[in-house]
């Protein structure tokens, strides 16, 4: 195709994003570890791609293809609403290759109060930052909102962790090694809300079908946070509640009970086999574009929806990840 002919709306995702199929292959794709060893003037280059595309600058070699693997790389750092890089470990091309890491620790280590302490506190640090990384909306946090939600949500993830430990420590040893996923699930309902108050209390840009931003709704706000805490919970699941079962199992075998060091690294590759298709499968659950019927918005916000020449019945908003 000649590049000077190119009509390719890229303002959304090349699959369809009505089907969770289409959601599913994006997510593939823009989550994929892989993007993590793109250099930093690589994808400066793609973003250089993807804006000059969208002022209808076309370079004449530009092909479909090229563009869509700009396109990729720009969604996988660079965040759709304040379009800046994302700090790398925060990208969910990261989870991946970090959930392993953190996760198959936590539910390796999970006996000593010590370890307990520090894992669910370096999970919930790293939640933090992929949490504020990829926010919906674009308004600023300040530091002492960001310091008072890191707080709450590391607290809430630790205490919690203790308290159900201290309640397994008398049932069966299999039923401790699901005391991570506990932790993790009410933290993630603690952690998400709270490093996104600032959208719960200001609200989130929301816009009409034409991308037009028409006004900011917390109760979008509370309908994205909610989306994400439901997909963190269930991308958590395989990971953490599959692996204790394999484990306890091959912790009898003779061959485990003579390498005991071997534990540590057949959780994490069993883990991070497990995240390679949870995490890009969760993201897909509910689609990034989410909608709400201005009817559904509070009523200010509704109110001045609806006195706009042709008012919308339906706005969208970045629901974040």
């Amino acid at each position: 195709m000649d590049g000077n002919t190119l009509t390719v709306n890229i303002e959304e995702p090349r699959y369809d994003q009505s089907t969770y199929s289409g959601r599913a292959k994006h997510f593939f794709i823009t989550t994929n570890p892989l993007n993590l060893f793109v250099s930093g003037k690589t994808l400066d280059e793609a973003k250089d791609v993807v804006e000059r595309y969208r002022k209808g600058e076309i370079p004449p070699d530009l092909t479909e293809e090229k563009l869509w693997e700009a396109k990729n790389l720009y969604d996988s750092a660079f965040h759709p609403d304040t379009k800046e890089k994302m700090f790398i470990l925060g990208r969910m091309s990261a989870q991946v290759p970090m959930n392993m890491t953190i996760t198959g620790c936590m539910m390796t280590f999970y006996k000593t109060t010590p370890a307990v302490i520090f894992w669910q506190w370096f999970n919930q640090t790293f939640n933090a930052v992929v949490n504020y990384t990829n926010r919906s909306g674009d308004t600023p946090i300040s530091p002492k909102q960001l310091g008072i939600s890191y707080a709450m949500a590391t607290g809430g993830a630790v205490t919690t962790a203790l308290t159900l430990n201290g309640m397994v420590k008398k049932m069966p040893p299999i039923v401790g090694r699901f005391v991570p996923f506990a932790a993790v699930a009410a933290a993630n309902c603690i952690n998400i809300p709270c490093m996104r108050s600032k959208e719960l209390l200001s609200g989130i840009p929301v816009f009409d079908a034409d991308g037009k931003r028409i006004g900011e709704s917390t109760r979008a706000a509370s309908s994205a946070i909610s989306q994400v805490v439901v997909s963190r919970i269930i991308m958590a699941m395989p990971g953490m509640m599959i692996p204790p079962f394999i484990m306890n199992s091959l912790e009898k075998k003779s061959f485990m009970k003579r390498m005991p060091w071997l534990s540590a690294p057949i959780q994490v590759s069993l883990i991070g086999f497990l995240l390679i298709f949870a995490t890009p499968l969760c993201c897909a659950l509910f689609p990034q574009k989410s909608s709400m019927a201005v009817a559904n918005l509070e009523p200010e916000v509704r109110e001045k929806i609806q006195a706009l020449p042709n008012a919308p019945g339906v706005v969208f908003f970045n629901k974040g990840l």
